[in-house]
């Protein structure tokens, strides 16, 4: 049940073993959950679904870690070097964790190998950059007389971070957990969805070969209730999650409890605004991949489409035409531009919200239903209202969805972009950066891209504004969620 699955010749998938302490041990008392590739529905292998007892031990662990001169007193160099030697092992083995991504998320190969494994070596070669740089400063105290006293700040690591990882980038967005967790001296207990386990199994055998001390990353495996373990854990000082809304609304009330430091990166329903003087040229295919781009399973996707009356149809053509012309696939076809959603549970769900929103009154332009083949293919589907309170317009699908409106008044856009519950991301495609750059202040969106779409950087803090989440990922910003700021004052008088 536990050895390694041999998928191909070429290619073998990670024993479902948690890693804890630097060694694979089983959840000899877990019920074992089944894996499915979503591209056959054929089953991968099985995990544990981990008990509490198993989270406690990867929390000592950790904490051990933590503790360790080994980690504890690392000069932060040898973090840096840590961070360098794990981007190296990802960089030598990209084609394999690429496979095991495509095989286990269904996402087609050509973007997980030039998208998802470069991103992973570019984002901890950016943060192997930092240990050295993040220092304290001497301050002036206000009320004392000049010479008195000398008083500066320290900046210590949080202690053990609890990363909680979503399925739609299980590699990408584990590393944007753990690089600026250890580029600040944390230990972390990190737990995969249990529909994507293999890419993090994998990369724990690298973060191994790299030589950080044991403890320091444990790899969980479960489902929420290991998740529920892991917020819930006295043990963890912060949590870091990627999720759906309602989970992270739940695991904030958690925290709340004993007062964990939380960052909360949810969803989002972000809106598409061309406007009147775009260059449709760029932008009916730049809308198109924003919410087409891995099946739509993209937390800012431009699920909302906003498009001049006298170009609606035009642009709803083009973006039509566009998602037809992406070859449906699985994950491991080289030619697959579309692939799966993750599992039976998340197409049952976008259909379901597609009829919804048919029910309610929107139109079908394209698309609509499931493709008449095995896997959990979903049609690429654009839906038409200017109900703002249909559920197509207002509910977060995850899926291949596009909700179109078309406006006149090109002064009532912030106000349609705003009317969400969620700010996470916006679009904006037009030739006049004066428009844009007055219509980015009015949108309450954690990140604009104007003329492009789905562009983070490792330099630029992500996040979201409303229900979309608390706190920032990336840049300078995320390292006020993993560092505590100490203040000393001594009287030298």
């Amino acid at each position: 049940m536990n050895a390694p699955e041999q998928v191909s010749p070429s290619l073998r998938l990670p024993a479902g073993l948690n890693f804890i302490g630097g060694a694979w041990v089983d959840d000899a008392s877990a019920e074992r959950i089944e894996v499915r590739d979503p591209s056959s529905e054929r089953v991968l292998g099985s995990i544990p679904r981990s008990t509490a007892a198993s989270v406690d031990h990867a929390v000592q662990a950790a904490t051990a870690a933590f503790n360790d001169p080994a980690w504890a007193g690392l000069p932060p160099l040898g973090r840096e070097a840590l961070l360098h030697r794990l981007a190296n092992l990802v960089e030598q083995h990209a084609s394999e964790l690429a496979a095991i991504e495509s095989l286990d998320n269904g996402k087609p190969i050509a973007f997980s190998s030039t998208l998802d494994v470069p991103v992973c070596v570019q984002w901890l070669r950016y943060f192997a950059g930092w240990p050295s740089k993040l220092s304290g400063r001497q301050l002036a105290p206000a009320m004392l007389p000049a010479g008195t006293t000398h008083a500066y700040t320290l900046r210590d690591p949080v202690g053990v971070v609890g990363a909680i990882v979503p399925w739609n980038f299980p590699l990408v967005l584990a590393i944007w957990k753990l690089a600026p967790a250890l580029a600040a001296g944390c230990t972390v207990v990190i737990k995969p969805a249990e529909q994507t386990p293999y890419s993090l199994l994998k990369l724990a055998e690298l973060i191994d070969a790299a030589g950080f001390p044991k403890g320091v990353v444990n790899v969980v495996l479960g489902d929420g209730s290991t998740g529920q373990h892991i917020v819930d854990h006295p043990g963890i000082a912060k949590i870091s999650f990627t999720g759906s809304t309602p989970v992270g609304k739940h695991i904030a009330a958690c925290a709340s409890r004993d007062l964990k430091r939380v960052t909360l990166e949810l969803g989002g329903k972000s809106p598409t605004i061309i406007l009147p003087d775009a260059n449709l040229e760029s932008a009916i295919p730049g809308a198109a991949q924003a919410v087409f781009v891995n099946s739509g399973q993209i937390c800012f996707a431009g699920t909302r489409l906003f498009a001049p009356r006298k170009l609606f149809d035009q642009v709803l053509d083009g973006i039509a035409a566009v998602g037809a012309s992406f070859k449906i696939g699985a994950g491991l076809e080289p030619d697959s531009m579309l692939g799966p959603v993750v599992s039976q549970r998340q197409l049952d769900s976008v259909l379901g919200k597609v009829q919804a929103g048919v029910n309610a009154g929107a139109a079908v332009h394209s698309g609509g239903g499931r493709v008449d083949r095995e896997g959990y293919f979903v049609q690429p589907t654009i839906l038409v209202t200017s109900d703002r309170e249909n559920p197509a317009y207002r509910e977060e699908v995850f899926g291949p969805v596009l909700t179109a409106t078309p406006y006149d008044d090109i002064d009532e856009l912030a106000a349609f972009a705003n009317d969400s519950d969620y700010g996470l991301g916006a679009h904006i495609y037009t030739r006049d950066l004066s428009k844009a750059h007055q219509l980015a202040r009015r949108i309450q969106a954690g990140t604009v891209w104007i003329n492009t779409q789905l562009a983070p950087d490792p330099n630029l803090p992500f996040g979201g504004f409303k229900q979309s989440g608390w706190g920032r990922e990336n840049s300078e910003d995320v390292f006020a969620h993993y560092l505590e700021t100490k203040t000393v004052i001594v009287n030298i008088a």
